[in-house]
């Protein structure tokens, strides 16, 4: 049979998809894999928690027993041997993340120390000055250098903390210690790289590296470090209280190890040239400061951005877990460690009882992590890229397009000594939380006085106003007896019967007379986590439903020994109305179940502080700066939009038709592909198709495009390349729409006129919007619409007054 040049072309696109989707086909089975450190015999013993109190002067210079200086170690500089992943993940993104970039101060980047926080929202550590010019020392790289006036990195220690000697390591690069080299970048450690041998030396060039595409777009490129990533990347932040005068060079009493990273723009940081014309960084645009996608890796095609909140009142959190946190455990669920066998009597003990039953707080948006708190944690390790050797033959990261089956707890127990590690180090933590997750308050913050009102009456009223509308989702202190949820708090299948019950009775005048009692008491601040934990349905709350929608915790996904039976057997919460992005009309879409439809509700612990709002910090103006006058600026904005809902931001292109805004395309952008990254049987292929379509080929690389200014992010970041169901016709009947969809986009942007116009390509994306949807993981686009309570958004209860909103927000201001 002829092949036509056509041919060629439509197989050539679909092998480069098919290629992409499938990469790394040809890997080990699951569960027959060892981690770095156990393939050389290292224990878990052999990674001792650091001692030493380097960051005393954080978090307020608060007093810590010498497991909690462990515990804040594990958290400040601890990265599990993840330094490997995060160099796979440069390779599997196809250069656009690459850390090693991140890290360094070269005039040929958008960004060094000098602006580092003001552009990626980074904090730099203390005690470090900008490279000016190639290190010598380290192999040409342009890195942070640590001050001579400033004592050494005690993590540093190779004799104290000796690093895995594997591969490279001890021959052309030192071994180092297993908490690598400081990078200057706080929660960020460096790695000499076992990959880098004699060969891969021979090779680096530093000068390319930085200035020469074709050489830092390769996917054979061996760096001569690897970066390896703490929680503190995610979590540290400027103190609310005590913030830096110069936010580019704090002090180490500037900085909170738990305030959440809130300035952090992972468009820039993932994509480390932040190309407005490439596709993927429109993706991750949708992220706002301080927000990021943590399904991002272990893709569940959804675009799904969630705040990096603090970590507040984990003691006042746990008490209320044991009230109404109670979740059934069952199989692997089971393997997570609890305090229980760590602590042997005292008040930790009390969230486990034999042989399944945990009182545990709802981490995540969705409420997912739901098997203790310290599962919790573990959990967060592995997200972050902890024995990547087993979590990556799990999924396909970034692109997906093959099933997802679960990461299993005892697997990584039997085979990664960096999981057992972890596992002995995540009690310290905890008890550092328990210290140090206390409110930051505006009273206490410079000049915040000022800004909270004099006027006694005002602020009665805003109590009572918060008792009424309030206090039912935002306090751990609520009345005796609760009906629907006492005296377990009611999780599985019959939990949205229990809550529904607990929902009314909280419009009833008992409940609110019992609640305003209880507001207007003086010490009703203290020791309240100013959250229920409940889980929230998302027909209730109306916001973006993409967060609730979340499968990587369902049963059979990555999550699913870290998400308990209770969660997964929650029932579906209904129907939600959502908006077609190119018309508007709005739709009917049934949510789907077993643990999907719900948002755990967020605390209010210093809540002046932590504006914008929403789960995906999408209402209120972001301010870059961390000082008490920003801050209370964004507040302010964002407070008022979520009283004054019709004060929020209008989406630029269908304005009203929609309650709000779309993440949309801010510039003309492609899906591009680096000859670098080609596999080497489609080079060969470039030649001929740059001739015959220029619009696919650019820079001797792969383009799909062009995707016009205005598109719908999500109409192509939400598409499911692959079926749920466990139904083999539906699966094979999604996978023909799929194909036939990806097919009818490269034969519309093929008939594309060379140079065509963004509103040409708008009628092709317009037309295609139909079968986009269809195969949408997510097909809610409005990002900042919902928590309507006490505005007259709101249809089951009569709005607040101005003047009732205004002394609710006095009130706030104290949290």
């Amino acid at each position: 049979m002829a092949i036509t040049i056509h041919d060629m072309i439509s197989r050539g696109v679909l092998l480069v998809v098919c290629s992409l989707a499938l990469a790394g086909c040809k890997k080990p089975r699951p569960g027959h894999v060892l981690d770095e450190a156990r393939s050389v015999r290292r224990t878990p013993a052999s990674f001792s928690a650091a001692d030493e109190d380097y960051f005393h002067d954080m978090d307020g210079g608060i007093a810590l027993t010498g497991e909690e200086i462990k515990g804040r170690n594990t958290w400040n500089v601890w990265s599990a041997g993840n330094d490997r992943f995060w160099d796979e993940i440069s390779m599997l993104s196809k250069g656009n993340l690459d850390f090693l970039k991140t890290v360094s101060s070269h005039p040929k980047l958008k960004f060094s120390r000098d602006n580092r926080w003001s552009y990626l929202g980074l904090v730099n550590e203390p005690c470090f000055e900008r490279a000016t010019g190639p290190d010598p020392e380290r192999f040409g790289l342009w890195l942070d250098k640590r001050r001579a006036d400033c004592p050494p990195d005690p993590f540093e220690n190779e004799e104290k903390y000796p690093g895995v000697v594997i591969g490279a390591r001890g021959k052309t690069v030192p071994v180092g210690s297993f908490y690598g080299y400081a990078t200057g970048i706080v929660g960020m450690r460096l790695f000499p790289n076992p990959k880098f041998d004699k060969a891969a030396a021979a090779k680096w060039d530093p000068v390319r590296y930085y200035e020469d595409p074709s050489y830092y777009y390769s996917r054979d490129l061996v760096k001569p470090y690897r970066i390896g990533m703490a929680c503190a990347f995610c979590h540290v932040g400027p103190s609310p209280t005590n913030p830096p005068v110069d936010p580019e060079n704090p002090s180490w009493e500037n900085l909170s190890s738990t305030v959440g990273a809130q300035y952090f723009w992972w468009d820039r940081i993932f994509t480390w040239d932040a190309d407005p014309t490439s596709f993927p960084y429109q993706v991750f645009h949708a992220s706002r400061p301080g927000s990021l996608d943590t399904s991002l890796v272990s893709t569940d095609y959804i675009t799904n951005p969630r705040t990096m909140n603090a970590i507040y009142g984990l003691g006042s959190r746990l008490r209320h877990a044991k009230r109404w946190g109670m979740e059934m455990l069952g199989g692997g669920e089971l393997n997570n460690k609890q305090f229980n066998d760590f602590f042997k009597g005292g008040p930790l003990t009390q969230f486990f009882k034999a042989p399944s039953t945990a009182w545990a707080p709802r981490v995540l948006k969705d409420g997912a992590d739901s098997v203790g708190a310290l599962g919790s944690l573990n959990r967060v390790y592995l997200n972050i890229g902890e024995f990547s050797e087993e979590w990556l033959l799990h999924f396909n990261a970034l692109v997906g397009g093959k099933p997802t089956s679960p990461i299993e707890i005892a697997v990584a127990r039997k085979n990664s000594t960096y999981w057992e590690a972890t596992e002995n180090q995540t009690p310290d933590t905890a008890l550092f939380f328990l210290k140090s997750s206390t409110p930051h308050k505006l009273k206490d913050a410079p000049g915040g006085a000022g800004y909270l009102t004099a006027d006694t009456a005002k602020l009665t009223r805003g109590k009572e106003v918060f008792a009424e509308r309030c206090a039912r989702c935002h306090s751990s202190k609520v009345p005796a007896k609760v009906p629907g949820l006492d005296p377990d708090g009611c999780a599985g299948p019959g939990y949205l019967t229990c809550f529904e019950r607990y929902w009314e009775w909280t419009k009833t005048d008992e409940f609110k007379r019992e609640m305003r009692e209880i507001v207007l008491k003086e010490d009703f601040l203290e020791d309240n986590f100013m959250s229920n934990d409940l889980r929230i349905p998302v027909t209730l709350l109306e916001t973006n439903a993409c967060s609730p929608l979340a499968t990587n915790a369902l049963a059979g996904d990555i999550w699913e020994d870290f998400s308990s039976h209770s969660y997964k057997s929650l029932p579906p919460v209904g129907t939600i109305t959502v908006h077609d992005p190119i018309t508007g009309e709005p739709h009917p879409y049934k949510m789907p179940g077993g643990g999907r439809g719900y948002t755990r509700v967020p605390s209010l612990i210093s809540v002046w502080s932590t504006a914008p709002f929403l789960l995906n910090n999408t209402v209120g103006k972001f301010n870059p700066s961390p000082s008490v006058e920003a801050r209370m600026q964004s507040f302010e904005d964002a407070i008022e939009k979520m009283l004054w809902p019709e004060r929020r931001e209008k989406d630029p292109v269908l304005g009203g038709k929609v309650p709000g805004i779309i993440d949309r395309t801010t510039d003309r952008s492609y899906l591009r592909v680096p000859a670098g990254f080609l596999p080497d049987h489609l080079r060969p292929l470039l030649s001929p198709l740059q001739r015959i379509a220029p619009w696919l080929v650019r820079d001797a690389g792969i383009e799909i495009g062009p995707i016009p200014k205005g598109t719908p992010v999500n109409l192509l970041a939400n598409l499911a390349l692959r079926s749920r169901s466990p139904d083999l016709a539906e699966r094979l009947a999604h996978d023909k729409k799929l194909l036939a969809v990806l097919l009818r986009i490269k034969h519309d942007l093929d008939s594309l006129p060379r140079g065509a116009s963004d509103e040409e390509a708008r009628k092709v994306f317009a037309d295609l919007a139909a079968p986009l949807l269809e195969l949408s993981q997510c097909p809610d686009f409005v990002v900042n619409r919902g928590h309507y309570f006490g505005t007259s958004y709101f249809a089951q209860e009569p709005g607040l007054s101005d003047d009732d909103k205004r002394a609710l927000i006095e009130f706030l201001k104290t949290f």
